[in-house]
Formats: C-alpha cells, structure tokens, sequence
C-alpha cells in the first residue's frame, strides 16, 4: 500500500455512525413480519407463478432521502464521496434485513461510473435518487470485456446498440443501465435509459424473493455522444471490480449474521429432551464454526474496502479473498441454519429460507468461493492447466 493503513480499516465514528443509523432505519420500516408479506408466501405465490415480488417504493424514497443513492458518488457531482468500508457497513446492515431495492445494484453501478470520465450527469442523477443496474454479462454468465454480447455500430448521432445482456439485478426497478458494448476494438459503456425505444427486459425465474432479475434485449438502440460513458469500459471495469466484489460480499456478511443470530435464538428457545437445543454439541458446534466463518469474513471486507479506498494494488486481490471467504460462510450457515431448525426450517413459515435463496444468489454472483480462489492462484502462480 502506498500509505499506512488506517486504524480499524478506515472505519471511523462517522462510518459507524451510519451503519447503527441504517440498522435502526431498517429495523423500523422494515421488520420480518413485513419483508414477509412483501414476498407474497401463499399457495399462489409470485414464487410459484414466476412473477416478482412487490418493493415498498415508499421505503426507497426514504432511503433516497437520506441520501444512500448519493453514499459512493463524488461530492464534485452531488454526492457524499463516502468511503467504501463506510458503505460496506451500510450493506450489512441491508443484507442482515434482505431489504427489496435497487440499492446494491445502483450502488455497484455508481462505482463503475466513478471510473468513467463521461459521467458527471448520470452520477448527479443516482445522487438525486435515480436507480441504475449494470448490463454487462453474456448469455454464458461471462462478463470479460472481449465476452460482450452486445455490439455498438458508430453514426454521426453516437452509436446504436444490438444485443442483449443476461444476468441483470434488480433490472426492473432501474431507471437506467450501464451497459457494455463491442464498438470495433474497443469496449465501450453507456447509459440506457429503461424506457428507450429498442429496450425489452424478459424476467428471470430466480429463488431469491428479495430481488428481480432479466435480460435486457436491446433493438437498434440509439444512444447519443453524450451518453457514452467511456470509449475504455475495460480499464472502467478493472478499476471498480474491487469495490464491486466487496459490496457483494457485504450483503453476504449481513444476511449470515442475521441467519447466525436467529438460529441461535432459536437453539436457546427450544427444548429437547429436558434441555435447550443449544446443550448438545451437534447444534452448538456448527454455530461456533459459523461464528468464525463470518468473523473471518468480515474482517477480510473490511481489509479489502480498505485496499480500495487507499488505492492500493492489493485492493483486487483483497476484494477476492473477501467474496471467497464471504461466500464459503454464507453457504455454511444457510445449510446449517435450516438444518438446526428441525423441520420448521424446511417450510415457507420458517423465515431463515429467506436469507438461504439471498446468500445463494449472492455466492454466485461476480463467482462464488471456488472461483475466486483460482483466480487468486493464477495471480500468485500464474494460469491453471
């Protein structure tokens, strides 16, 4: 690292200040008992149906209110300029309510525009509460920049878009995308608004009920000079992949904690045999495990937003072993937080399957654990035969 590195990685009064005010905003405006109602669990389901499941849009005007959408955005466009081991507690906190909003992929989308030198007015939009998503991935679930499926051919206007991009978050509650395109040689990025002519989404049927997912199809789609973010969207996405690996991962450690923590409760509350459930060392031992897991984790979040706001060239490596570990501790108390709920926890009553299908998703996104780690091994001995 080219400077000392912070005490607490950064994380100062003003970073905790945030997470505890993010913790008791969500704790009021969002308790279980609502987030189960939002995701519709009867015998009809949207689940069922593949439909999506409704957000409060009311609880994201608050939070754009008090100004989450503007937390990564510089200060320069309208924004709070907020570190990013501030913002990854904020993520915990919304991973620990698995909070329905675009918010994570309005904030992974900030990050690549911060990267962009054509992105000052899209940037002052997000600040101002506008909601984006980034559009970069192939029907393969590859998003390499010489792997984009959608191709930009050059007029006098701008470009015009054919293609389509898969694996899109929260695609329908974004107001616009910031999407890769082949333009020749080069790999560009623009802005799409949501409602361009040419702009189709078609809905995922995915398992995480706190969230939607597409693919946006894009027809001829023209998008003017001015909202070509950047003609170098690789150096774009190598410089913000850090940031982006560690957001995830955020939302990871938030949702396991919660998962830790309820069936703990629950270990305490319910009797077998005369005794708590907690007694016996098949229940307490795997939540112990747990516990380490997730501490591990979580200090490798914090290590690694810490790299990316002092610019390090670690940062990536860094960002890489905290999805890796995040994504090994989300899946490890998602089985055993089922599990230890007895039969309960295998049914739609059982709140923990929430955060299950959020974890899953979220250990696959940008690569799970085993990923990482290879791609961390060729970085240290170079390609794997």
């Amino acid at each position: 690292m080219t400077e000392a590195t912070p005490a607490n990685f950064g994380f100062g009064e003003d970073e905790e200040m945030l997470r505890d005010l993010a913790r008791k905003f969500l704790d009021e405006n969002l308790p279980i008992t609502q987030l189960r109602e939002l995701v519709a669990l009867d015998s009809d389901s949207a689940y069922e149906r593949g439909e999506r499941n409704p957000w409060d849009e009311g609880l994201w005007k608050k939070m754009v209110e008090l100004g989450w959408t503007g937390l990564a955005v510089p200060e320069s466009s309208g924004g709070v300029g907020f570190s990013l081991a501030g913002i990854a507690g904020l993520v915990e906190e919304v991973g620990a309510h698995a909070l329905p909003s675009p918010l994570i992929s309005t904030l992974i989308a900030t990050f690549v525009l911060r990267e962009s030198e054509n992105s000052g007015k899209t940037l002052e939009e997000i600040a101002g509460g506008r909601a984006a998503s980034l559009a970069i991935t192939n029907a393969a679930g590859n998003w390499d920049p010489c792997t984009s499926a959608i191709k930009a051919n050059e007029e006098s206007e701008g470009v015009r878009l054919t293609g389509a991009a898969h694996f899109v978050q929260d695609a329908f509650k974004a107001d616009f995308f910031v999407v890769s395109a082949n333009l020749g040689d080069e790999l560009i990025l623009c802005k799409v608004p949501a409602e361009a002519t040419g702009v189709s989404l078609s809905q995922d049927h995915i398992h995480d009920l706190t969230r939607d997912q597409g693919t946006l199809e894009l027809e001829n789609v023209l998008v003017l000079a001015d909202a070509i973010l950047t003609r170098d969207g690789a150096k774009a996405l190598d410089r913000a992949w850090p940031a982006l690996l560690v957001i995830v991962a955020a939302d990871l450690c938030g949702s396991s904690e919660w998962q830790l923590q309820t069936t703990v409760q629950y270990a305490k509350d319910r009797s077998q045999f005369e005794r708590q459930l907690g007694f016996f060392q098949a229940v307490k031992h795997p939540l112990v495990n747990a516990m380490i897991d997730i501490d591990s984790a979580r200090s490798l979040l914090y290590h690694a937003a810490c790299e990316f706001d002092q610019r390090s060239d670690d940062a990536l490596a860094a960002a890489r072993m905290a999805k890796s570990q995040a994504s090994d501790a989300g899946g490890f108390i998602s089985s055993r937080s089922v599990q230890l709920h007895g039969g309960y926890g295998f049914t739609w009553e059982a709140d923990v399957h929430l955060y299950f299908k959020r974890s899953m998703h979220n250990q696959a996104l940008y690569g799970d654990g085993a990923f990482q780690r290879m791609l961390l091994a060729e970085t240290m001995i170079g390609p794997l035969k």
